[in-house]
């Protein structure tokens, strides 16, 4: 089998479950570095992306509650930057472990990634990407008098979390290091939590309040260094139409013109699954010759050994149910 250069966005879950401990933390890491390393095995060149957002809100949580005039709170891009190093470490110490133990050399390193987004993008007019915890309508009142920047919205009635800013990623400033580490043989982590969002000023790069969804983070850094295949991790194995009804059927082999249609149907939630299929649509509609995938980490196994999970081309499939 040639060897290919593949770009692996991992989901939360993959991280933290119900533990936020950096111990427990680290062990679910590990348990994700058993199936990654599946792909180092057969010979492939692996780079690494993950999301962020219960170790982002928990940060701002305790950056708020310890804030002081002389010791004040980092803005939220600097958050972001910092779970890019906590779990960076914590992933690239569970790749470590699980090549040597397989007696594979191969060394693994953290990229702190910044992402360019438009200031003009309308996301910045219509904060829409929750973060952090929920609270009572007394709780945000006391927040909102102390940070009147702050917009919040009620949440299905379980309270009221607050909301950021998520624009569209258009470019990835490290992609070139990244690309040239993949090659030299090395496995990056990058684009963590969709990237440090930044803005350019002139011949400058500056954070801005927002988080960038890290599907589409990963499509463009997977754009970005040339890769064969995205694939995209979440809790299911299969993407799947009429979900949850007795009529729901996972999709296999699919094109994108069929899941177009499907977006149309109003087939994917929102909050969900919507972005990572427009993710692996837009993937391999810039490199037709690639492949989108959106599986389970669980499933990893099965996908390298007979291609299961949900797989997106710009052919049409033979047969997508």
């Amino acid at each position: 089998m040639t060897a290919r250069k593949i770009v692996v966005a991992l989901g939360g879950n993959a991280i933290l479950a119900n533990d936020a401990s950096a111990a427990a933390q680290q062990r679910a890491l590990r348990e994700t570095a058993r199936y990654l390393v599946k792909f180092i095995q057969q010979g492939d060149s692996l780079i690494i992306s993950h999301g962020n957002g219960p170790q982002v809100g928990n940060i701002l949580l305790q950056q708020a509650a310890g804030s002081t005039p002389d010791n004040p709170e980092m803005p939220l891009d600097t958050a972001v930057a910092m779970t890019q190093g906590s779990i960076g470490y914590w992933l690239q110490n569970a790749m470590a472990a699980e090549l040597t133990a397989l007696g594979l050399e191969v060394d693994v390193a953290t990229v702190v990634t910044q992402v360019v987004v438009d200031e003009n993008d309308p996301a910045f007019e219509t904060p829409t990407k929750p973060i952090g915890p929920f609270y009572n309508h007394e709780e945000i009142t006391t927040i909102q008098s102390a940070n009147p920047q702050f917009h919040f919205v009620e949440d299905a009635g379980r309270g009221y979390r607050r909301v950021v800013p998520s624009p569209r990623p258009i470019d990835v400033v490290e992609a070139g290091a990244v690309n040239h580490l993949v090659n030299a043989g090395v496995i990056p982590i990058a684009a963590g939590g969709g990237g440090i969002p930044v803005v350019r000023h002139g011949h400058e790069l500056v954070g801005c309040e927002a988080v960038i969804d890290k599907d589409f983070a990963s499509e463009k850094l997977a754009e970005r260094v040339g890769a064969d295949q995205l694939i995209i991790l979440t809790a299911v194995d299969h993407v799947y139409v009429n979900f949850n009804t007795p009529d729901q059927q996972q999709l296999n082999a699919i094109s994108v013109d069929e899941l177009q249609q499907y977006i149309a149907e109003g087939q994917f939630a929102a909050g969900s699954m919507l972005p990572k299929v427009e993710a692996a649509i837009e993937f391999v509609t810039h490199r037709p010759e690639g492949q989108a995938v959106i599986t389970s980490l669980s499933n990893l196994g099965k996908f390298i050994e007979n291609g299961s999970g949900t797989i997106v081309s710009t052919v049409n499939a033979e047969s997508s149910v």
